[in-house]
Formats: C-alpha cells, structure tokens, sequence
C-alpha cells in the first residue's frame, strides 16, 4: 500500500455519553477542542453502540459485527480468535497499527487480558489506571518515575473524589504513548488507536479540573420519582445499588453528592478534552492533520443518575447506548456537518474501509456512513433503526432468577426492549416522551405500536445472524 493514504487516529473513551459536548448543546461542560473538532469535521448527534457495556461494544465496533455474531456477547466472555479486528485488516493492508489504553475484548479480572491475532505492532496496555497487574504498563511509568500510585490515589470514601494529578494521570498517558507512536520514523500509513479509560468510574478527575465545578450549579439527574414502578426489576434492583446492588445506589445518595458526581465526570472529560488538544495540536505541528482521520467515539454511554441510577447494565436508555460520534478529515469529509441520522458503531468499520479505497468484506455487517461524511449522500438519512442487545446469560442479582436478555429496537420515535423469557418489556413514545419516564408496554392504546416495534425486534434477530456462509460441516 502506498504511503499516500490517510493516517487514523482512533480516540475512544470509555463510559461517555452523548451529551457531554459543549458544541452540541451542554451548557455545563468546557469541551473547547472537542467543539474545534465539531466544526472541523462530521459530527453524528445519533450514533449507537450495540450493547451497553464494554466487551461486546468494543467487539462489535473493532470487527463491524454484531455482538451476537462475535460471540463476544458479555464482559467475561473472550472474542474468538477467528474474528478480523480492523487493525488486523489495515496491518494486512500496510498499515502500521498501535494501541494505548485498554482493549478489553477478553476477560482481564484478576488476570490479564489474553489477546487475538489483532494487528496492533505497539501494544501499550492499560485496561485501567489501578494497578492490579504487573503488566500494566502505565503503572510501570508510573513507578519509574519515581511514583507510587497508592500514595498519590487517596480516595475519601465519597461517592466522587479528586485523583491523580493532572500530568500523573492514565489519560495523559495513553495520549503520550499516541504521540511517541506518531514521531516515530516510517515509509507507511499509520492507525494510533487511543483508549482512554476516563470517564469510567470510579469518578477520580485531577483535582485540578474537578475544582474548575460548582456541584450546586448543575443540574439534578433526570429521575421521575416512581417512574420504575412499572419497569423491569433489573433497574429496580440497581436504583438502591448498580451493578446488581454492588455500587453507587441513587435511592442512597444525597442530592449533592448526585451532583458532585456530575462534576466529577465533566471534570474527566474535560481533562480528556484537554488531552485531545495536545493530540491535534501535534498532528499540525508534524505537518499530518491534512492527512489523518480523527474520530472520537467512546463504547457506550452512563447513566449519571437519570431514571435514579447509576453505571451501566443491561438497560437502554439513550444515556447508555447513546453515545458522541465525531470523524474529520480535512480537505476530504465535510466541515462542521451535524447529522442526525440513525447510525450504528458497528458502520465505522466499512466506513474506514471505504474512506481507504479498501473492499468491505461478507463479514462485516455494518454499512458505511462514508458518503454522508463526503457530502454526497442525505446527512440526515442512513438506517430506519438502531438495534443494541444485552445477553448476560445469568442471574442479574443473588436474590434473582431472572436473566435480563435484552433485545432492543429504537427508531426515530420509539424504543422498545424485549425481554427474552420475561413477561416485561419497556415500549417508549419518543415523540411525546423523548427522556423515556413512561413505559408504554401494558398501555392497551399503544399496541399496535407494540406489536410493529415487536415484529422489528424480531426481525432484527434474525437480519443480524453472521453473514458468513455455514460450512458443509456444520450441517
């Protein structure tokens, strides 16, 4: 492959919503280089991940498959090592392809993450800033320069806390290994894959942006009181504590201290803000701005409280599987273009691959936003519907026996979650109830809203089985 084709750089933060941007409408947050980047390039207001959590998101995202067809369907689970990753595609293709940050495509509690045949030639891993095993190499920068991680980490036992200084922290790091990548001397295209693990919880920002926050100037999480009567247990458990019980319980906190965690998690994405900055900022300094492709993304959304919960877990509400989506390439894709259009994070996938004049193989099931991002196709247009999943495969709580498989369409005006198993479900006006507070599911005058969005659901099961053609052996 000739050197004339564009770099990539891939920043993906972990847990961020959708509106966390200032350009895009949060009046709270100080986002100055993610709004650059707004009006540099395309920015879609509409972009979904495939599953509220990290393993399948990332699985689903790196490959242009569905977590169904991965098989990476949960946190735990392992991505077969017959999946093609898109830093393998481009390492086959010339590309010279590194990582900072985590992965997270296979099981890393209390062992370290097993990797695939997965192209990267610079493999700087950190699933996250704490440091649980020897392998982590921000850790070990950490300790060599003459630092301890537990004498700098002092939480106070608050639900949000000030952590590591600024020029200390795992996000700074994961960007000056981007940057080292970057300088580094070669005759070849190059994909810097950047993963950064803020705004992850626990909510630890640098004192010196958390500080920058007023907890009693912002606002109250978007909770209806009552309005979990009549949705499914799951949520019902993770209000008093998430993750089954384990963790932050909105019905435990107090008003403020609800607040104070949505400082601290603007100061995270503010300091990432920062950080992402310092990455364009060098990308024009190095005289390659004009030939890389930025995007920003993270792998699914947070909570943050709305709907009286906290974290992540198999619930679908645009704050968890909603998530920022932005794509420059000066002089190629359109400048400060907003779209609106339903798109998927498993299309980025064949978008890179077109953006790069590569041919999308049978496999990847995503479609290209390529034309949209060229300004040659209907930026308001691309799918009728996002379809995300959630497939646990075991008991949600020790005090349940439900299992919370969750299958979930949303359309431009309706969302609806089926629960596999369960006489539940949650169906969802957009039109008329767009912070989805009402669950429709037993109201008698939306049926026939529910039987369509039902029907999508299923067929969405069925659309997205593996493309791939059955071998004679398996029948």
């Amino acid at each position: 492959m000739s050197n004339n084709k564009p770099n990539i750089l891939w920043i993906c933060t972990d847990q961020q919503r959708f509106d966390t941007i200032a350009a895009l409408g949060n009046e709270h947050i100080r986002t100055p280089n993610l709004d650059k980047l707004v009006s540099e390039g395309v920015t879609f207001t509409h972009a979904f991940a495939q599953n509220p959590v990290c393993t399948p998101s990332r699985s689903s995202f790196l490959t242009g498959r569905y977590p169904r067809t991965t098989g990476a369907r949960r946190n735990g689970q392992m991505i077969p090592a017959d999946e093609i990753l898109i830093s393998r595609m481009l390492a086959d293709a010339g590309y010279d392809c590194g990582l900072s940050g985590k992965l997270h495509l296979a099981p890393c509690q209390k062992m370290v993450e097993k990797r695939i045949d997965d192209g990267y030639r610079v493999f700087r891993w950190s699933h996250h800033p704490h440091p649980d095993w020897k392998e982590n190499e921000y850790a070990q920068w950490l300790e060599s320069q003459g630092y301890n991680w537990k004498d700098l980490y002092r939480p106070n036992g608050k639900p949000a806390f000030a952590g590591i200084p600024a020029d200390l922290h795992q996000t700074k790091w994961c960007c000056d290994q981007a940057i080292d990548f970057i300088d580094e001397d070669r005759n070849a295209p190059w994909l810097m894959s950047i993963n950064i693990f803020a705004p992850h919880h626990p909510f630890d920002p640098p004192k010196e942006f958390f500080d920058r926050y007023d907890p009693d100037k912002l606002p109250d999480p978007d909770y209806v009181a009552g309005e979990l009567d009549n949705k499914p247990i799951f949520q019902q458990v993770d209000h008093d504590g998430a993750y089954g019980g384990m963790l932050l319980g909105f019905s435990k906190m107090s008003p403020h201290d609800r607040r104070e965690v949505t400082a601290a998690y603007y100061a995270m994405i503010e300091h990432v803000d920062d950080n992402v900055g310092r990455l364009i900022r060098h990308l024009e300094d190095t005289g390659q701005r004009e030939n890389t492709i930025v995007i920003f993304m993270s792998d699914h959304g947070e909570l943050l409280g709305d709907h009286g919960i906290y974290l992540k877990g198999p619930h679908k509400y645009d704050c968890s599987i909603r998530v920022p989506l932005i794509i420059s390439w000066p002089g190629h894709f359109k400048e400060g273009l907003r779209s609106d259009a339903l798109v998927e994070l498993v299309d980025i996938v064949p978008t890179l691959l077109d953006s790069i004049g590569m041919e999308i193989p049978v496999r990847v099931q995503g479609k290209s936003f390529y034309d949209i991002c060229m300004g040659t196709a209907d930026p308001h247009n691309h799918k009728d519907s996002i379809y995300a999943e959630y497939y646990i495969g075991q008991p949600f709580h020790r005090d349940l026996k439900e299992k919370p498989m969750v299958t979930t369409i949303r359309t431009r005006t309706a969302k609806i979650s089926s629960y596999a198993g369960l006489d539940t479900g949650e169906l969802y006006d957009l039109q008329a109830d767009p912070g989805e507070h009402k669950n429709l599911w037993d109201d008698p005058e939306y049926s026939d809203l529910k039987m369509d969005m039902l029907k999508r659901c299923f067929d969405a099961s069925v659309l997205t089985q593996d493309p791939l053609p059955v071998a004679l052996a398996d029948w």
